[in-house]
């Protein structure tokens, strides 16, 4: 038997007009087109669908089964076929978000937040991007945006700004270098260094300063969250590299300060890379519009 989804939409449109008249006006075709459909689709179940002793017309014990199966499958047909629709008009579409950068997730929240609110029918996940390589996935179309502070050249890939940040020392309020009015490299050396846990590479503590330096910091222990990382810089069990938003953000306590790294500081740029072909679907640019609106947030504060 070979059933067509208009053979499913034939019997749910008779069942529901209750009758064929009606039912070929709804589908917009004649009634003699509606009979011969009829007939061909009874011929290749070899049962009737239809009792035509009745007035109106009812379906059959067989025909109900179909109805059943209708009501199962035409809504899903629907569905995704909108979901299509939203595709190609682009109101609709995956935004999986891989994040190289441990302290971002802390300001991507509100603005996901605000994104769920204007686009609804687009799939948003998260994923730590330092888990796994980010920048190869996104080639891969496995993820479709990657925050990250270290752009390079990628065909098929593009980075667009979203803010700068510095990288800042940050010791209790009662440490000897919160004297200093800057810090650098060598200062690290007789030191416990608090860092996320992630390789030093992703650090800018490590490949901004340290690593070029060829300085290793006393020791170097690791900590989750921001807060506790603070927390513990507060306590003077070690100091710790902190991206200046961050540190603005968290507002842990009183009881720790904030130093530039070497007399000039540094600066980093954080970017969302995105493919080429992607950069201008319209859930893509507002995702980006609504991350530097809350980035502006940051530096203001």
């Amino acid at each position: 038997m070979h059933l067509e989804f208009r053979h499913l939409r034939t019997i749910k449109a008779i069942h529901d007009a209750g009758g064929l008249a009606r039912a070929a006006d709804q589908l917009n075709i004649t009634q003699s087109a509606l009979s011969h459909q009829i007939k061909g689709l009874e011929d290749q179940a070899g049962v009737e669908l239809f009792v035509r002793r009745s007035k109106p017309m009812t379906l059959s014990a067989a025909g109900f089964r179909l109805l059943r199966l209708a009501e199962q499958v035409l809504p899903q047909v629907e569905a995704t076929l909108a979901e299509f629709s939203g595709l190609r008009e682009g109101k609709a579409g995956r935004m999986h978000i891989a994040i190289e950068c441990h302290a971002c997730f802390e300001w991507l929240f509100p603005v996901l937040e605000e994104f769920r609110k204007d686009w609804p029918d687009v799939d948003v996940d998260i994923r730590p991007g330092l888990a796994f390589d980010a920048l190869p996935a996104l080639q891969k179309e496995e993820v479709d945006l990657v925050v990250s502070s270290d752009p390079e050249e990628l065909p098929g890939v593009e980075f667009i700004p979203l803010f700068d940040y510095a990288p800042v020392f940050v010791a209790a309020a009662a440490h000897p270098l919160a004297a200093k009015p800057y810090v650098e490299a060598a200062d690290f050396r007789d030191q416990t260094l608090i860092t996320y846990p992630v390789e030093r590479t992703r650090l800018d503590v490590f490949s901004q300063l340290l690593i070029p330096a060829k300085v290793e910091p006393a020791a170097v222990r690791q900590a989750e969250l921001t807060a506790v990382i603070l927390l513990l810089v507060a306590s003077n069990r070690g100091v710790s590299v902190l991206p200046d938003w961050v540190v603005r953000e968290v507002k842990y306590s009183s009881d720790y300060v904030t130093r530039p790294l070497t007399k000039r500081g540094i600066t980093r740029r954080l970017y969302a890379a995105v493919r080429s072909e992607d950069r201008e679907k319209p859930f893509v640019r507002r995702l980006i519009e609504l991350a530097r609106v809350e980035a502006r947030k940051l530096q203001d504060r």
